[in-house]
């Protein structure tokens, strides 16, 4: 089976979950005889136009690109689409909603059988507070065009699967995410004590400092606790969004109890995620985070917002929520975590049995190649009108 790959800005992964995903994923395709080609951003992997690398035996090939946002996705996704239609492919899978523009592309060549179309969506991007009103735009489009004209779309949740049903009368396949393989840490904790942290004495955000993932809203309600010597620990990278950084940096000026520790990978992240006593996650908006899924597998008590994906993943017994958006609530939720750490420690076990016995990424592989079997040996999208998906509540 040969397959294309649109969307991801590259590999090896750097900051993103899409990437994480497609580092974990097409590897696996691959070592069980597969081919897979993923078409990569050059200004992401920082190589020449058109040079073609390897990884792990995915076929990366680094297409033009400008540095500037909406328009870098915009041009390679496009870029990506032309050349997936004039290669031999049996598969063309996009992730994400921006490039599925573009999903219709790969089926107009007349000279060769049209390759199946496959969407991933992983997050209404749409709805990111980084987006203006023209890249908005093209999104919503993109998502249009996924449901007009893929033969199958996957979701990441129950929440995006019956978002699609009810506004497009359109059934999904849901595969989920699944954590990545963190990287041995030092046992002796160096690095965090390097930033003046203690092991199990600090809370932990993970994830880009953007603004539908609420990390001013942790600021502000962390400043309003005593929290009796634990300290707050923002790791991840910005996203078209220095401004903000520049207010967040503002709100936590003067407390040498709120670290940015800024973009970590491999043993460092690691070993942070392992020191923490409480990983916090207030968003506004996720698909299916893998952040949080990270740290369910590495036991890790979790206080999150009560959107619906973190439902899904904490349910009523695997952590702790709080009203999203809601900064007293918030407050209240940490004073609970803090006063019955043993209640959440058990919280903790009962999220890191969910996650393997739910979450791993060899099922997922095989979730993903058995759709693209099952599309490959009939003529038929895989969707006919079925019975409705259960709304999540």
């Amino acid at each position: 089976m040969k397959v294309a790959v649109i969307g991801p800005k590259g590999l090896p992964a750097k900051q993103g979950g899409i990437e994480h995903h497609c580092s974990e994923v097409y590897p696996r395709m691959v070592a069980q005889g597969n081919s897979v080609v993923l078409f990569a951003r050059s200004s992401y992997t920082n190589l020449s136009w058109f040079k073609r690398t390897s990884y792990e035996g995915v076929e990366v090939v680094n297409l033009p690109s400008i540095w500037l946002r909406g328009i870098d996705a915009f041009l390679s996704s496009l870029i990506a689409a032309i050349s997936a239609s004039l290669g031999k492919y049996n598969i063309v899978h996009f992730h994400a909603l921006g490039p599925s523009l573009f999903c219709w592309l790969p089926k107009l060549n007349p000279f060769q059988k049209p390759p199946k179309i496959v969407v991933t969506c992983q997050g209404l991007d749409w709805q990111r507070a980084k987006w203006g009103t023209f890249s908005s735009t093209i999104i919503r489009l993109g998502e249009r065009a996924a449901a007009l004209f893929a033969d199958e779309i996957t979701v990441v949740s129950r929440e995006l699967e019956a978002y699609f049903w009810h506004t497009y009368q359109r059934k999904t396949v849901y595969i989920p995410n699944a954590p990545a393989t963190y990287k041995n840490s030092d046992p002796d904790f160096k690095f965090g004590k390097s930033l003046g942290l203690e092991p199990g004495k600090y809370f932990i955000f993970l994830g880009r400092l953007v603004p539908e993932k609420r990390p001013e809203l942790l600021i502000e309600a962390f400043k309003r606790i005593e929290a009796c010597g634990w300290k707050l620990v923002l790791v991840g990278g910005v996203s078209d969004t220095t401004v903000y950084q520049r207010e967040l940096l503002n709100r936590a000026e003067d407390r040498d109890d709120v670290v940015f520790a800024g973009e970590l990978k491999g043993a460092r992240l690691a070993e942070l995620v392992r020191g923490a006593g409480l990983f916090t996650l207030p968003s506004d908006l996720e698909g299916l985070p893998l952040a949080m899924l990270e740290a369910m597998r590495e036991g890790i008590p979790i206080l999150a917002s009560d959107i619906l994906a973190h439902r899904q993943l904490l349910g009523t017994d695997r952590g702790i929520m709080f009203q999203a958006g809601n900064l007293q609530s918030c407050i209240d939720s940490i004073d609970v975590a803090l006063r019955d750490l043993e209640k959440l420690s058990q919280m903790a076990m009962r999220a890191k049995k969910h996650v393997s016995e739910n979450y791993t990424w060899q099922k997922i592989t095989a979730d993903n190649l058995d759709l693209y079997s099952a599309l490959l040996s009939s003529d038929f999208p895989l969707n006919p009108e079925k019975s409705e998906p259960l709304d999540v509540k």
